[in-house]
């Protein structure tokens, strides 16, 4: 099968985030682009349904807080939600 060069404009911060998270499942950026063409194709249509979000921005936004902050491997950890509370008080 005879392949192509595309190039496409991302943004950089979501390019970054897309990669690692590719990188996760042992994907390329280039893997993971074929297999989202592919499955168009197949399904005649975006693989996902899109649609205008039913949170406000600033829920999005905490969302997304949330997300980061999870990820930060120096966020405190807790074993048990009775171990955070203790921490509050």
């Amino acid at each position: 099968m005879a392949t192509v060069q595309t190039q496409i404009r991302i943004d950089e911060d979501v390019k970054k985030q897309a990669a690692e998270l590719f990188n996760q499942l042992g994907l390329d950026m280039s893997s993971a682009v074929n297999i989202f063409l592919r499955q168009a194709i197949m399904r005649g249509g975006l693989p996902f349904s899109v649609e205008i979000p039913k949170f406000k921005q600033e829920v999005i936004d905490a969302m997304e807080e949330a997300k980061q902050t999870s990820r930060d491997p120096n966020t405190k950890r807790y074993s048990s939600f009775a171990e955070a509370l203790e921490d509050i008080d």
